[in-house]
């Protein structure tokens, strides 16, 4: 695991906080809706994600940036049921 915190939204995992900085998940709705997109992996080895900086301080345009996030990402897999033994 990458060791930092994961921000999730409708059960999905949107983006992380990693080294005090927000790394959403990359989208072609947060991209269109950011406009010049900074990417930058969130720890070694990992996909780039979408580097967020001073929009971080408006709360509604992040609402509205994680929301839309969330819309495009595919439900989660469910997970296996451990079978008892």
């Amino acid at each position: 695991m990458f060791g930092e915190y994961a921000l999730y939204y409708d059960e999905k995992v949107v983006g992380l906080v990693c080294d005090n900085q927000l790394y959403l998940k990359p989208t072609p709705g947060g991209r269109s809706m950011i406009g010049e997109v900074i990417e930058a992996p969130p720890y070694p080895g990992a996909k780039p994600h979408f580097l967020i900086g001073e929009q971080l301080d408006d709360p509604i345009w992040m609402s509205s940036l994680i929301e839309l996030t969330a819309a495009e990402l595919p439900n989660p897999k469910p997970k296996k049921s451990k079978s008892k033994h």
